[in-house]
């Protein structure tokens, strides 16, 4: 069988419990299917040494820090001091996931946007991508957005998208990125799909958001870093491309967008 071009699942979570029976064997199922490098998010900032502990155990992961909207009011607000101290690693990789989700935690709003606004200041100290999680949230999400870059410009990935096409526009107008989920291949998305269709095709990555997520054929099921070909599938459709070419093209925007992965991978 003619192997495909590699791909790299741009976010997921493999310190989470769900693998910890098997994650030597997820990360080489992973390796098989083409996928070349994982960035595995950890998503409490106290976690972080295992997150990173993971990282310096595979060579193909990388990963990025941060405390998730969901979780700030019940973990230490995260410093600038501290971002921005751990992203000295070789393989630390980007900010985050941050952002602002309304859907189950609107109450803590307030202190989710202050959380916000610190991983974007480290963002745009270190100079590395900051990753967004969204959820019900777009008018707050595209204001601070777009307030914090104009005070000072940043690079950043709308992780997981399945917003507004308001909110894809605010995004995409500042420079940002899309990452496309398994979400996107769920039958009653086609409104996702238009948006992912009509955005640029050098502004697109790919993601698994493992465990959680998982694309057809696998839906219900535990999701994991190999089937990121099966989002990569449906993203080569909607751009009207071949698997390799889409493929290829999410390579040069992960490699663009990530730029310190490349600098690591040249020097090992």
């Amino acid at each position: 069988m003619t192997q495909r071009a590699p791909i790299t699942d741009s976010h997921c979570h493999l310190d989470f419990s769900d693998f910890d029976a098997e994650r030597d064997q997820v990360v080489a199922r992973a390796v098989q299917a083409g996928v070349r490098r994982m960035v595995t998010i950890c998503t409490k900032l106290r976690q972080e040494p295992q997150v990173r502990a993971i990282a310096e155990t595979y060579h193909e992961v990388f990963y990025a820090a941060g405390t998730h909207p969901m979780s700030v009011a019940d973990e230490p607000m995260a410093t600038l001091e501290d971002l921005i101290s751990i992203s000295q690693h070789p393989k630390f990789v980007g900010i985050g996931e941050s952002g602002l989700d309304y859907h189950y935690t609107a109450d803590t709003a307030p202190v989710q946007m202050q959380s916000l606004k610190v991983h974007i200041e480290a963002a745009q100290r270190t100079g590395l991508p900051l990753i967004i999680h969204a959820r019900a949230a777009d008018n707050d999400m595209a204001d601070i957005l777009t307030e914090e870059y104009r005070n000072a410009p940043y690079s950043c990935v709308m992780h997981c998208f399945s917003s507004s096409a308001t909110l894809a526009s605010t995004a995409l107008d500042l420079g940002f990125y899309l990452s496309m989920s398994g979400i996107a291949a769920f039958p009653k998305s086609q409104d996702l799909r238009d948006i992912f269709a009509a955005a640029p095709l050098d502004r697109i990555l790919v993601e698994t958001d493992s465990p959680y997520l998982a694309p057809p054929p696998f839906r219900g099921k535990r999701n994991e870093p190999g089937y990121t070909v099966h989002t990569a599938e449906v993203g080569a459709a909607l751009f009207g491309l071949t698997y390799d070419e889409f493929a290829c093209q999410t390579e040069v925007n992960f490699h663009t967008l990530f730029g310190k992965v490349a600098a690591f991978e040249a020097s090992t």
